[in-house]
């Protein structure tokens, strides 16, 4: 069987991976970029996908890198402590969550192909064009140099799996109607500052309210083993209705200015968030965008995975968790089932609702609902937390939240590995 990747980030790179391990290893990864670059800012990798990647082999060096989140908090915009639950390992999951800069996962996950795959199997500057199906049955994909159009190849596989993003060629292909992604009217701002640890020192933030809201948590093992912290901060702001949507493009730089000036009365006794956005090197902006979830990404000898299929508003930490699992529930049906259309239709069956469902409650704020509940009943700040929100309230919040995205600790702990071997 040979499977042909479209896309060389998270989940292309996980994908192939997972695989080889599941015993298909006539795996091909075709990159837009002419290079596969360890660019971006701080992630969230949730235990559920954790456990994917440990299950991988990838565990110490994915943890030499990144943090180890022990904690949430969520704060009003007054600096008030409104939530706050233990996390990874500290909350009695057998994995870690893990804070780690976007381009060290996409590093470690890039070089084990190297090492595992060959360099041959990664091609660089080859941006898909078309595809379609053969005479044979397998499907023709063409490659092409992105800039000048000049066609740098073609290959015939038995399927072509599109982990090309939220512009996903693939995805276009296959719904050539569908329209550019869905924005929600929020600009975002990310950028990573070196700085004194703050809290526990591996706590992770939400601060404000949806639409003037702050993230903030540690992401290098190499600066806390120098008693320092590269925090990773993220702002989100509702711009005006007049305003046109940023570039939707992770390299777009902004002014400091512009990115700083909604939050210059987060000014909190753990944290100065103007400070932190001030001492950036460099700052990233963003609109926040998704897509509405696909009737089927069941094509028979065509899939999706990752962005490409699921694309989600960053309210759950759960982009790149839900690329890594897609990648292993793929590997795993692939390797079980009698044909290729079998396992792309089982894929289709367990991973699109599943994912459906984050995207819809990602769009309901997810567990950043405490926040708005809060805001929208003291918005002045509170002296008796209960008197606004009941503890209750807040478990029942947080908890249906990670029954959706499957990061539940007793499922996860308990449930069967998704390894064929």
């Amino acid at each position: 069987m040979k499977v042909a990747i479209a896309g060389g980030g998270i989940g292309g790179m996980t994908l192939a991976l997972a695989l080889l391990d599941a015993g298909i290893g006539d795996v091909d990864i075709y990159e837009s970029a002419p290079e596969v670059k360890e660019f971006g800012v701080g992630i969230n990798v949730l235990p559920h996908a954790i456990r994917e990647l440990a299950e991988l082999g990838l565990l110490k060096d994915l943890c030499d890198v990144g943090i180890p989140t022990s904690e949430w908090a969520l704060y009003s915009r007054h600096g008030q402590r409104i939530w706050a639950e233990p996390r990874g390992l500290a909350a009695g999951y057998r994995w870690p969550q893990l804070s780690i800069h976007r381009g060290e996962l996409l590093g470690v996950l890039h070089r084990t192909v190297l090492s595992r795959l060959g360099r041959e199997r990664i091609h660089t500057g080859h941006h898909l064009f078309r595809f379609e199906k053969g005479i044979d049955g397998r499907v023709r994909a063409q490659f092409v140099e992105r800039d000048s159009g000049a066609q740098v190849g073609q290959v015939n596989a038995d399927l072509l799996v599109g982990c090309d993003g939220v512009h996903s060629s693939v995805r276009q292909a296959l719904y050539p109607d569908e329209g550019p992604p869905k924005w929600n009217g929020i600009t975002m701002w990310r950028g990573l500052t070196a700085t004194a640890p703050f809290l526990s020192g591996r706590t992770m933030i939400t601060a404000g309210f949806f639409g003037r809201h702050v993230v903030v948590y540690p992401i290098s093992k190499h600066y806390e083993n120098q008693g320092r912290a590269l925090l990773n901060w993220n702002t989100n702001v509702k711009t005006a209705d007049d305003r046109p949507m940023s570039p939707q493009d992770w390299e777009h730089t902004a002014r400091i200015e512009e990115a700083v000036e909604p939050f210059w009365p987060y000014v909190f006794p753990f944290l100065d968030v103007p400070a932190l956005i001030n001492e950036s090197e460099a700052i990233y902006q963003y609109p926040m965008v998704d897509r509405d979830p696909l009737p089927t990404w069941n094509f028979g000898r065509v899939t999706l995975l990752g962005d490409a299929a699921h694309p989600m508003y960053p309210a759950g930490a759960n982009g790149a968790s839900q690329a890594v699992i897609d990648a292993r529930v793929l590997a795993r049906e692939l390797a079980l089932q009698p044909s290729v259309e079998a396992a792309v239709d089982a894929y289709d069956v367990q991973r699109r609702p599943a994912t459906a469902a984050v995207v819809q409650a990602n769009r309901r704020l997810g567990p950043l609902e405490v926040l708005q509940v809060v805001e929208r009943r003291a918005p002045d700040g509170f002296t008796n937390l209960d008197g606004v929100i009941s503890p209750q309230e807040l478990e029942e919040i947080a908890g249906a939240y990670k029954r959706t995205a499957g990061f539940e600790a007793d499922s996860l702990n308990n449930r069967p590995s998704l390894s064929v071997r």
